[in-house]
């Protein structure tokens, strides 16, 4: 049977959120004066944090919350936020008895803009029924549509993937150059995810590069990240019909129309004869 909230004049109510990070770590938060371990999670006491407005419709227009307050965790600190860690993060938000550990949710969602000013955040969140919003009939492209790897791509990612040491980096050309010099018409438009160091868990995007130089990387580089450092590197791909046959052999899977005419066929004169 489903708990009643608030139907008493005194109740030992909280309130909680949680934070699921892309990078795997998830971090839990109360208002009660007491650390709370419940669903699996140690959820901190952190009173300076308040959720300052939930709103929920019974339509389909997305519903909104916000979340501020001090940073008073470690768990939570200015570094992280500027790197981005917390970016797309999953959230949920709701109530926690903290006498029998009963809770439930109000709000689940994503963090979307993060803003910190004078020791304290701001951080607006984006409702699941945001995705609804989204047009779920593709586009013509010539180019494919599917994420490398991904669904519809049907590639096995670990087939494409390969865990790989840092030599050196290059903060100036925000550059890193790996043990066994990964080629980086290979690895351009790919993916690089740290696994130790003060970036680990962060995807980064590579750009381009060079032999000499090293790969290019999307999103700062920490110079204190020290040589011998581990991260997966995930091939790139372009996106052609030409790329994917040849290099992948996977033209069965390839989610694009690369000879439908475009919109400047309609444009086309004939030529006139000599």
């Amino acid at each position: 049977m489903s708990r009643v909230w608030f139907a008493n004049d005194l109740e030992s109510i909280a309130t909680f959120w949680r934070v699921l990070r892309r990078d795997g770590v998830t971090l839990g938060f109360t208002t009660h004066d007491r650390d709370l371990w419940f669903d699996g999670v140690l959820h901190r006491a952190s009173p300076g944090m308040v959720p300052s407005s939930i709103r929920k419709s019974a339509d389909f227009e997305p519903d909104s919350a916000e979340a501020n307050g001090a940073l008073t965790h470690d768990s939570i600190a200015s570094e992280d936020l500027a790197a981005g860690r917390f970016d797309g993060a999953q959230v949920r938000i709701g109530l926690v008895d903290w006498d029998t550990l009963q809770s439930h949710v109000l709000y689940a969602g994503t963090i979307g803009t993060v803003a910190e000013e004078d020791g304290r955040f701001s951080a607006d969140l984006v409702s699941r029924k945001a995705e609804l919003q989204r047009d779920p009939v593709p586009r013509t492209s010539p180019t494919c549509r599917a994420p490398f790897c991904g669904p519809g791509c049907n590639l096995n990612p670990a087939a494409h993937t390969r865990e790989v040491a840092l030599s050196s980096l290059d903060t100036t050309a925000n550059s890193a150059l790996f043990a066994g010099g990964p080629d980086p018409a290979l690895y351009a438009g790919g993916t690089l995810r740290w696994l130790g160091g003060p970036q680990a868990g962060i995807a980064m995007g590579v750009m381009a590069g060079d032999g000499a130089s090293g790969l290019v990387l999307d999103a700062p580089l920490d110079a204190g990240i020290p040589a011998g450092t581990r991260a997966l590197l995930r091939e790139g791909c372009d996106h052609t019909l030409g790329t994917c046959s040849a290099r992948f052999g996977n033209a069965v899977n390839f989610r694009g129309e690369p000879f439908l005419p475009g919109n400047d066929l309609l444009t086309r004169y004939p030529a006139p004869t000599s």
